[in-house]
This record gives structure tokens, sequence and C-alpha cells, in this order.
């Protein structure tokens, strides 16, 4: 009867489900992290270039 009783409470248990819930929703956040670093990661190291070419070309006098 015991053996009948864990089944039934095991089945029963819902613990597991929000456990998959929340493991699912962090894998979709951070999919979406990744997705949005390669998109913007480009961009981002064009705009570096230009800036460190735009500092590199400025020349600074000391009086």
């Amino acid at each position: 009867m015991k053996l009948f009783k864990f089944t039934k409470k095991f089945r029963d248990a819902e613990d597991g489900a929000v456990t998959v819930d929340w493991v699912v929703l962090t894998a979709a956040i951070v999919g979406l992290g990744l997705a949005v670093m390669s998109t913007v990661r480009g961009g981002a190291n064009g705009l570096a270039s230009k800036i460190s070419t735009g500092l590199g070309s400025i020349s600074v006098s000391t009086n």
C-alpha cells in the first residue's frame, strides 16, 4: 500500500513542472540575450573602430 501512496503522491506533485517552466524561461532569456549580442556586435565594433581612428588623429599640444 505504501508503494501505491508514494506513486500517487509522485504523480500529483507539480514541483517538477514548475522547475521545467523556469528552465525553459531562463533558456529563452539567455537565447534572446545571445541573439541581441550577436546582432549588436558588428555595429559596436565598427563604431569603436571609428572612435579609435578619430581619437588617434587628434594631436594634443602642450604649452
